[in-house]
C-alpha cells in the first residue's frame, strides 16, 4: 500500500492506498444566507453546478471522475501547467480544447470563465495563492491538503476561508476521516468523557516507498524545470516535505481529538531512501499540548512491512483508537463502539463532494473545514521545524518567524 495519492489514477482498486482526512466535515455547519437557486450560474437549483479543474495530474483527473459520479457537477474548463496533462484530463471530462489552459498563469484564464465553483488539486505550494485568487474572482472552492507548504500560506488560506464566507461562497478542504459517521462518533465519545480524563495520544504514517515513480523522472534530468515540477512530490518546496504533503492525515485526527494547537515540538528525523529530491522519509516529534497533554508521533515511508494511519487516545477510563484501513474502536467502562472502515479513501471524498454541492445549492457558507484545516497544517509545520532544527520549537516561535518557501520557478513559462 504504498501507491502515492498524487499517482494514483486508477479508479478501480478499492483498498486505496493513500489517505486523507477532512478537517471539519463532521461540524455543525452554521448557514449563511440561503442563496437564489439562480445566483448558481448552472441556472435553477437542480441543475448541474458548472466547474473548472485546477491540477490534472494523476488525483486530480481521479476525482474529478468521482465528481461526475456524483451528478450534480459539469466540468466547463481545465488548467494545468503541462499541456499533456490539461489534455488528457480535457478529453476525458469532454471539455473542450479552447478551454483547457496551461502555463503558471494558466487557472488565471481558468477563473475567468462562468464557472460556478473550481476544485483545486495542484501541487501544495500553488494553493494558497490559487485558492484566494478563485475566492475575489466569485467561485467557490474545493481544496486538496495539505492547504500550504508554508505559514505565510496557511494564513492566507484561513482569510480566504472568511472571506469567501463574506461573500457568500463555499470553501471546502477535502480530508475524509471527518466525514465518516466511525471517526465522527469516536472523537465525539471522546469529548464526551467517555474514555475520561485523556492521558496521551499516539499518532502514527507507517508506509513504504513512497513517490517513486517522481524520483526516477527526477533522477533522468534533475536540472530541468519541468522535470522538477512533475516531480514535485519529492521536493521539500513544492510538496512541504511528506510530514505536511502526507502524514497530516494522522496528525489532523490528534488536533480532531485534543480540539487544541500544540503549545511546542521537539523534533527529529532524516533520511534512509537514496532519492534524488530532498524531502525526508521519517519524522519522530513529540508535541506538547494544553492540560499537559503530549502527542508522540512517529511516520516513515521507507521500508517494507508496516502500513498504517492511525491515532490513539488513552483516558483513565478507556481508550479511543482509529485506523483508515481497519478498524475505529472506542473501548471504556461504559462505553462501546467498534467499526470496519471500508474504502474511506473514496468514500470520503465522495461525501465531501456531495457536502460541497449541498453547500452550494443551500447557501451554506460558514466553512467550518478551513480553520481546522489550517490548524493541523499549522501543527504538521511546527513538527517539520523542530526535526529540521533536531530540537524544541514554540507555536509562538513559528508565528513569529513566519518562515515561508519560495520555489525557483525560473525557466518555467508563464
Amino acid at each position: 500500500m504504498t501507491t502515492p495519492e498524487h499517482e494514483q489514477p486508477r479508479n478501480d482498486i478499492v483498498p486505496m492506498t493513500r489517505r486523507r482526512f477532512i478537517a471539519g466535515a463532521g461540524a455543525s455547519v452554521l448557514a449563511c444566507t440561503i442563496l437564489k437557486p439562480e445566483l448558481v450560474r448552472g441556472a435553477a437549483a437542480n441543475s448541474k453546478i458548472n466547474i473548472g479543474l485546477i491540477g490534472c495530474g494523476g488525483r486530480g483527473k481521479w476525482i474529478a471522475k468521482l465528481f461526475e459520479k456524483h451528478g450534480g457537477y459539469h466540468f466547463a474548463a481545465v488548467a494545468d501547467y503541462f499541456q499533456d496533462h490539461a489534455d488528457e484530463a480535457g478529453e476525458k471530462l469532454n471539455v473542450p480544447a479552447a478551454n483547457r489552459y496551461t502555463g503558471l498563469s494558466g487557472y488565471r484564464k481558468l477563473l475567468e470563465q462562468n464557472l460556478d465553483a473550481v476544485v483545486i488539486e495542484s501541487p501544495p505550494y500553488f494553493h494558497p495563492e490559487q485558492a484566494a485568487a478563485a475566492v475575489e474572482a466569485g467561485k467557490h472552492v474545493y481544496l486538496a491538503k495539505p492547504v500550504a507548504v508554508d505559514v505565510p500560506g496557511c494564513l492566507t488560506v484561513a482569510e480566504s476561508g472568511k472571506r469567501a464566507t463574506a461573500k457568500k461562497l463555499c470553501f471546502l478542504v477535502d480530508f475524509q476521516t471527518r466525514a465518516n459517521k466511525l471517526y465522527q462518533d469516536a472523537i465525539k465519545a471522546v469529548h464526551d468523557g467517555e474514555i475520561g480524563k485523556l492521558v496521551s495520544v499516539d499518532a502514527n504514517y507507517q508506509c513504504g516507498m513512497t513517490w517513486e515513480s517522481m524520483d526516477q523522472l527526477l533522477r533522468k534530468d534533475p536540472k530541468n524545470p519541468e522535470v522538477r515540477l512533475r516531480a514535485w512530490g519529492v521536493d521539500r518546496i513544492l510538496s512541504g516535505d511528506v510530514i505536511t504533503e502526507q502524514n497530516i492525515h494522522a496528525l489532523d485526527v490528534a488536533c480532531w481529538m485534543l480540539d487544541a494547537e500544540p503549545i511546542r515540538a521537539y523534533g527529529t528525523g532524516g533520511r534512509k531512501r537514496n532519492y534524488e529530491g530532498n524531502c525526508w522519509d521519517h519524522f519522530a516529534v513529540i508535541y506538547y499540548f494544553p492540560n499537559d497533554l503530549v502527542v508522540s508521533f512517529n511516520s516513515h515511508q521507507a521500508g517494507f512491512g508496516y502500513d498504517d494511519i492511525m491515532c490513539r487516545a488513552y483516558g483513565l477510563k478507556g481508550a479511543a483508537d482509529t485506523h483508515y484501513f481497519g478498524n475505529v474502536m472506542v473501548k471504556a467502562t461504559d462505553f462501546h463502539l467498534d467499526g470496519q472502515v471500508v474504502n474511506l479513501y473514496s468514500e470520503g471524498v465522495e461525501a465531501n463532494i456531495a457536502t460541497f454541492h449541498n453547500s452550494i445549492t443551500n447557501g451554506e457558507c460558514a466553512n467550518p473545514t478551513v480553520p481546522a484545516s489550517v490548524r493541523s497544517n499549522l501543527t504538521t509545520i511546527l513538527g517539520r521545524m523542530a526535526a529540521y532544527k533536531n530540537g524544541v520549537v514554540t507555536w509562538q516561535e513559528m508565528m513569529h518567524r513566519k518562515e515561508k518557501f519560495t520555489a525557483d520557478l525560473k525557466g518555467l513559462k508563464a
